[in-house]
């Protein structure tokens, strides 16, 4: 049978780590700050945990299947190939504001060494260049895309996501961010070229 009080307890402390790791950071979270703001021992927290690592881990995972949730759903409720464009942009943008700590997991060199931080990364990736290369197969066989090479298409249009995000999540206010990602997106799908 399970033991309700145990699941209770491991989500209130992955739930305080999550607001503490996003507000200073994995390193400057001590298992002190956790298991006080959590109203534990800190005797508790290594019962379920056998370090910091590991509960910024559960939060990593959390977050990151957060985030695929809300992008698989969003592109989903819409049909046409650019909607779906558009509306993959704009939820990985939006939501990467409200997950601070998988956002900075996929970005802070210093992580690197953590073994499930690169494996997030990697799985991230993955999923995402799936996804878009899923919605240009579906825009080629509607006739709405032409692409030689859907692979590297997908790739170049993750780059340019992953090339703005740092500055478009940090710096930029969520309408702007919107307005923002019309504008690539139009260079995307008309191209600069002129035409006569």
């Amino acid at each position: 049978m399970v033991d309700l009080d145990k699941i209770d307890r491991k989500e209130v402390i992955i739930k305080v780590a999550q607001n503490l790791f996003s507000r200073f950071g994995l390193a400057k979270t001590t298992i002190e700050d956790i298991a006080r703001q959590a109203r534990m021992g800190k005797a508790s927290i290594y019962y379920y945990f056998k370090s910091k690592e590991s509960i910024f881990k559960e939060v990593i995972e959390k977050e990151g299947a957060e985030l695929r949730r809300k992008i698989q759903q969003a592109v989903a409720s819409v049909d046409a190939p650019q909607d779906k464009l558009r509306i993959y942009a704009l939820t990985r943008m939006e939501s990467l504001k409200e997950l601070a700590n998988y956002y900075n997991a996929m970005r802070d060199e210093y992580l690197e060494h953590y073994a499930f931080i690169e494996k997030a990364r990697k799985g991230f990736d993955e999923f995402e260049l799936d996804l878009i290369a899923r919605i240009l197969k579906q825009g080629v066989a509607q006739g709405v895309f032409t692409i030689a090479n859907i692979p590297l298409t997908a790739e170049a249009i993750l780059a340019a996501i992953k090339g703005l995000e740092y500055r478009w999540t940090i710096e930029v206010p969520l309408e702007r961010i919107r307005e923002n990602i019309g504008v690539l997106l139009n260079i995307l799908f008309k191209g600069i070229e002129k035409r006569d």
